[in-house]
């Protein structure tokens, strides 16, 4: 019988929601895996909205939840339902939305607050020694949550250019936690906390080795569930 996974979205565009590319990349991967996947997000309203052309914000309020539902085809649940007793683990992919909806990294940086019912559900997997898999920044959510953790957001240097927030390795270590330098195509696992994170964006790389990236992650968080 496939694993039951929990995927958690942050809206619907990467500069203000979950990044679409490594939200699809993820369902690709546990579905090839033989998941069976429900998805959710928190009925809030976004931190703002961002013309994805322009780069720019656009003064409209719009809500994470209705906004997940693009990416979800429609078939959503509000975060605040979620029974951590339904599933084997859970999933949170990357995207600005992240920083912005789920916490206020963006804002703040690391001294942010967390989504209430994101560090319940967090807490929730985590005592039930169920696995947490992350990517790109949503690593700064675990991090946030379980002081002492390993994750990876990929290097702490801007390795060729190629990891332009390396500072976020910083960031990490500053709040107790071990940053484990990863490339793109890999995953890191903390054992002891049953947390799977991997880089994805956080790296300029070509979009096969985010997708196979990610594709480590969901691998590993599969064998621990």
């Amino acid at each position: 019988m496939g694993k039951r996974v929990a995927l958690v979205l942050a809206g619907c565009g990467v500069f203000d929601g979950s990044e679409i590319h490594e939200a699809s990349a993820a369902l690709v991967h546990l579905s090839r895996g033989g998941a069976e996947v429900k998805i959710f997000a928190p009925n809030i309203e976004q931190r703002d909205v961002v013309d994805h052309l322009k780069g720019s914000p656009t003064g409209e309020k719009r809500n994470v939840l209705v906004e997940s539902a693009r990416l979800a085809r429609g078939n959503i649940q509000d975060l605040a339902e979620l029974k951590v007793s339904e599933f084997n683990a859970v999933i949170f992919p990357g995207g600005f939305g992240v920083a912005k909806n789920l916490c206020s990294w963006a804002v703040d940086g690391k001294n942010c607050t967390i989504n209430e019912h994101v560090n319940s559900t967090l807490q929730a997997f985590h005592s039930a020694k169920k696995p947490i898999g992350l990517c790109c920044i949503s690593p700064v959510l675990a991090a946030k949550v379980f002081p002492g953790c390993e994750v990876t957001v990929g290097q702490d240097k801007n390795v060729d250019g190629r990891f332009p927030d390396a500072e976020t390795a910083s960031a990490i270590a500053e709040l107790g936690c071990k940053h484990v330098c990863k490339d793109v195509s890999e995953s890191h696992v903390d054992k002891a906390n049953k947390i799977v994170t991997t880089c994805a964006f956080m790296c300029k790389a070509p979009l096969h080795e985010i997708f196979d990236g990610i594709g480590t992650m969901i691998e590993e968080v599969l064998k621990l569930a």
